[in-house]
């Protein structure tokens, strides 16, 4: 019995009162029924046992629940109890019926946990623990001969095993450990190929190697595997099996027929006879109506057929069987039923839930590492391993999948090396952060190290960031802080008074005009900020590597020192007359210096001339991007140099920021010229300026292609000048295994579907393509019974895809139906953008390539197989949040996002926190970016916008203040503060267009740009 000696649970630091998978949020365990106890010993996966004291009259759900919460697992509905009942039969323990009717000797009997579901994509799996107890039952399938493979296959299985155990490769360690632990039959012969394999694995962390060991595992054909012997009509000895798609017939370890359950119209037994009935099948000449098979006894027939009936109603159901209403005389038939979740419920209930990060501890692994109990995203999570390695150091840049939708960053209590994920509503942390301020938990940490000595590694807008803390920062009371607190909201220069910000107010102009002009200087900061970034910063970088080419050295220094040069000059000045302007000198009793035109009009020519040299600009792009093909050495520096804390979106996004910042001119002169009347002089002079500020050129199509291709694996020669990206974003593909979470890249000739695969570059793998030519589009949720579905009609194939709401399907079908419609005018060949995977295959791919049940694999490129490492900061771009958050955006939305640019000064309040606290922010590529101050050379966090709604904030939430909005997303609510009318609405404006998705006809109706 769980008795007041240590046991697991508490070693994992698991609380008391924790609910888990089974209950509804904020339930507790159900009370355990008063009367005579019993003692009941489980074996857990790990091979430890522990006594859980219950009583008699207990159902087994209540000894289900008590050991998934000794275990602080979530996603305890995977798992089940089994034990051999007084036939010797290895049966289920039915959570419905009480513990002694189904156990007669509780002394004598041991309760196996084990995983009960195998889900047909690990990535479903949300948590980190939980990978790790389904690799667990991996290792012991392999250890019993249950899960058979080839050579390759289990050598490639066990160096995963002992890389999670033992760490990186060492030729005597490995040795060592592989003679004084067995993993596989004849492990010895294989020792050799083991170590090879295992060899490769370098810098895999145990997280990270348990997801690999089931990556590898759910391609084999005995994968979650357990066979119940049978006999066919003919007395040939067979064997049935059930997983997520139906019913499995094998032969030996050979699988020679499957029935699939949508073809199922029936699964019953009479006796020792287990029967299967069939839908009808009009492709079929001859069709079979009811298969039959024999088994031992009545009893093995009805325990498989309890096990089927759970299987398809936990991986086919939406929620869970309503009991059926007792008859009133007699019943015919059973009244067993699935009881428990379903895995959409199980996944909704993870995704849409916030958990506490706890520790665990893995028995066999020698490793050193904090591991993180926090629900997952990929999906995102898919997701990727929510660990770090604190005995080499490394930091990893990775991201949790939960929904697609949502993505949390977790606090660990222990001070040793940690890692920071992508988070939905929740701030990527920058270098300086620590964490979440008190009463805020709810909306889990914005910013996020580790306390004390360590490393701290943190994201902004996928970009990996580390640094060493060497002391922590005391509190204002001399007290070392709370991990949990902010060193933001502790910083007392930061925080406002209400009273100082009413005076502060009343000191400055409330004429719009001025808060227009106050938009041109604030947006002017940051973008001298990024010039400096590529002038100064870039160029000292490629000036010390060999392997520049001199003409990308020579055209990126006329480019950009000119324009650097004038735009430094020209910040002063619009400095100088708005300090003027707001009457912080006596100055403006001399004239008239509450204008902003006449400055503009000064600079106009020098303007004019810089703006014939913005070809110069894309060319830039262009030319980088030649020159990272032609030499490894210069692409691994621009990589590095993107993973600078500084470098908040791509580099190419800096580069072609002089063309984006023309167009903003040109709106705030619009601005200026709609509000000023005709007569006043500063109008001619704005109207001036805005004739002569009207030269733009479009490159964004290129360089957002450049962006895709990286952020794609298996794909080459995606930026041509012929192809146009349209729109990307999460879709559902339907299959055999159901609904299945993929990212669809639509561009002008082809569509593509990939899914988020773990790998060394969180890149997207690429599936397959659908030519747009000849393609038809059909709503088909009739057809199908799924919401929001739509198929996809090539001369090839078809494809059923389901959108997450009507809107998002409505802006897919007409993106594809104008995509169809370019492609059909075009009359060039259609090309094949997929490389060749023979080329690329990574060793693990070849070792399961024959037992593979899909040919979902993908390709690694040699990056990859070279194992650099610096590639984790693609975790965290747009087209992952999308994926996420389970949304899309198009190329209008990111036209749109490049308009709407803005920076100022606002004060964030937390929805359960008191004080406001003043933050320099910065909105560009669908995100906020936040410093402290806007001479700050990084952001301190980053809050991506895609998926939130922004709003007013309502008047129960006590919010007593003008100009204030609120973002929404699911539990995490924010409210921004802004000085003025004006600013509150340019904000509200520019979020708009973030979290708010285009539809081309929308994006139509708009006034045009430019």
């Amino acid at each position: 019995m769980v008795e007041q000696e240590p046991t697991a649970g508490h070693r994992l630091g698991a609380p008391d009162t924790l609910g888990i998978s089974t209950l509804e949020a904020g339930q507790k365990p159900p009370a355990v029924p008063s009367g005579r106890r019993a003692a009941v010993r489980v074996r857990m996966l790990d091979d430890s046992e522990e006594i859980f004291d219950v009583s008699q009259r207990a159902s087994g759900k209540v000894l289900f629940e008590m050991v998934c919460a000794h275990l602080n697992l979530i996603e305890g509905d995977y798992f089940g109890l089994e034990f051999q009942d007084h036939r010797k039969m290895t049966v289920w323990l039915d959570l419905l019926k009480p513990i002694m009717k189904q156990i007669r000797r509780p002394k004598h009997t041991v309760l196996r946990f084990v995983v009960k579901f195998f889900p047909p994509d690990h990535g479903q799996l949300m948590e980190e623990l939980t990978r790790y107890l389904f690799a667990l039952q991996i290792r012991q399938d392999l250890a019993t001969g249950r899960l058979t493979c080839t050579d390759s296959s289990a050598a490639l299985l066990v160096s995963h095993i002992i890389q999670s155990e033992i760490g990186d490769f060492e030729e005597t360690q490995c040795r060592q450990h592989l003679l004084n632990n067995n993993y596989i039959p004849d492990q010895m012969a294989l020792m050799d190929k083991i170590m090879d394999f295992h060899h490769t694995h370098v810098g895999h962390t145990p997280a990270e190697s348990d997801y690999q060991l089931l990556e590898v595992s759910r391609r084999l054909e005995m994968y979650g595997i357990r066979l119940h012997p049978a006999k066919d009509r003919e007395g040939t000895k067979l064997s049935l099996a059930v997983a997520h798609t139906g019913v499995l017939v094998f032969q030996g370890h050979t699988r020679i027929n499957s029935f699939n359950w949508s073809k199922v119209r029936k699964l019953s037994f009479k006796r020792k006879r287990f029967l299967i009935k069939l839908r009808p099948d009009l492709n079929q000449s001859t069709y079979q109506d009811t298969l039959e098979f024999v088994m031992a006894s009545r009893d093995c027939c009805k325990v498989f057929w309890k096990i089927c009936v759970e299987y398809h109603a936990f991986f086919r159901l939406f929620e869970e069987p309503k009991p059926k209403p007792k008859p009133v005389l007699f019943s015919r038939g059973s009244s067993f039923r699935f009881s428990g979740r379903t895995q959409k419920q199980v996944m909704d209930y993870v995704k849409e839930t916030e958990f506490k990060k706890l520790p665990f501890d893995r028995k066999h692994s020698r490793v050193q590492y904090n591991s993180a109990l926090s629900p997952l995203p990929s999906p995102l999570h898919s997701q990727v391993p929510n660990q770090a390695e604190g005995r080499s150091q490394k930091e990893l840049a990775l991201v949790s999948s939960e929904d697609s939708a949502a993505l949390r960053i977790r606090q660990s209590p222990s001070p040793s090396a940690q890692q920071n994920g992508q988070s939905d509503g929740v701030l990527w942390a920058g270098g300086e952060a620590r964490g979440q301020a008190p009463g805020v938990r709810q909306q889990a940490a914005e910013l996020h190290t580790a306390d004390g000595a360590g490393l701290s590694v943190s994201l902004v807008n996928g970009h990996r960031r580390g640094d060493e803390l060497n002391a922590t920062i005391p509190s204002p009371d001399g007290q070392q802080p709370s991990p949990l607190t902010s060193p933001l909201l502790n910083d007392a220069g930061a925080l406002r008074t209400d009273d100082e910000e009413e005076n502060r107010r009343k000191r400055f102009p409330t004429d719009k005009a001025y808060f227009i002009a106050k938009e041109l200087l604030t947006t002017e900061r940051t973008y001298l900020k990024d010039l400096e970034l590529i002038t100064l910063t870039f160029q000292s970088v490629l000036s010390k590597e060999e392997c520049v080419p001199e003409s990308l050295r020579k055209l990126l220094k006329s480019s950009f020192e000119p324009l650097h040069t004038y735009h430094s000059d020209f910040l002063k000045e619009l400095e100088q007359r708005l300090a003027l302007w707001e009457g912080r000198s006596n100055a403006h009793i001399k004239g008239d210096y509450q204008r902003i035109g006449d400055v503009m009009l000064k600079n106009t020519q020098a303007l004019k001339m810089l703006t014939a040299q913005l070809q110069k600009h894309a060319e830039c792009v262009g030319e980088l991007e030649k020159a990272c093909v032609a030499s490894r050495r210069l692409a691994s520096v621009c990589r590095d140099f993107e993973l600078q804390k500084a470098c908040y979106v791509p580099v190419n996004v800096f580069i072609l920021r002089p063309l984006h910042r023309l167009l903003h001119y040109k709106q705030i002169l619009e601005r200026l010229c709609k509000h000023y009347p005709a007569t006043q002089p500063d109008f001619r002079d704005c109207r001036e300026v805005q004739e002569k500020c009207s030269y733009m050129l479009k490159t964004d199509n290129y360089q957002r292609l450049l962006e895709l291709q990286k952020d794609l694996l298996g794909v080459e020669g995606l930026a041509v000048p012929t192809r146009e990206f349209i729109r990307l974003g999460c879709l559902s593909k339907l299959s055999g295994k159901g609904l299945q979470q993929r990212m669809f890249f639509l561009f002008s000739d082809v569509l593509l579907y990939t899914s988020r695969g773990i790998t060394a570059s969180n890149q997207f793998k690429v599936h397959g393509q659908l030519p747009l030519r000849g393609m038809t589009i059909r709503e088909s949720e009739d057809e199908w019974g799924v919401p929001h579905c739509f198929t996809l009609v090539t001369p090839r194939q078809s494809l059923v895809v389901a959108a997450s709401s009507i809107s998002e399907m409505e802006k897919w079908m007409e993106d594809l139906k104008m995509a169809v419609d370019l492609a059909e005018d075009c009359s060039g060949p259609a090309t094949s953008l997929l490389t060749n995977s023979h080329d690329v295959k990574s060793p693990g791919e070849w070792a399961s390539e024959v037992e593979s049940e899909d040919d979902l694999g993908g390709s690694r490129t040699s990056l990859e197989r070279h194992g650099n490492s610096s590639a984790h900061h693609r975790g965290n771009t747009t087209v992952h949040v999308c994926w996420h958050r389970n949304t899309s955006v198009s190329m209008l939305d990111f036209s749109i996002a490049t308009e709407n640019q803005l920076s100022g000064n606002l004060l964030r309040k937390f929805k359960n926190s008191n004080g406001w606290q003043k933050l320099w922010v910065v909105f560009t590529n669908f995100s906020l970016f936040f410093y402290k101050t806007h001479q700050d050379e990084f952001p301190l966090a980053s809050l991506p916008l895609l998926g939130y709604s922004v709003t007013v904030p309502a008047e129960s939430e006590n919010i007593h203040k003008d100009y204030v909005f609120k973002l929404h997303f699911k539990s995490h609510i924010y409210y921004f503060r802004s000085e003025s009318e004006y600013s509150f609405e340019r904000w509200m404006e520019v979020i708009r267009s973030a979290t708010i998705s285009s539809s081309r006809t929308r994006y139509l109706n708009r006034k045009e740009p430019y």
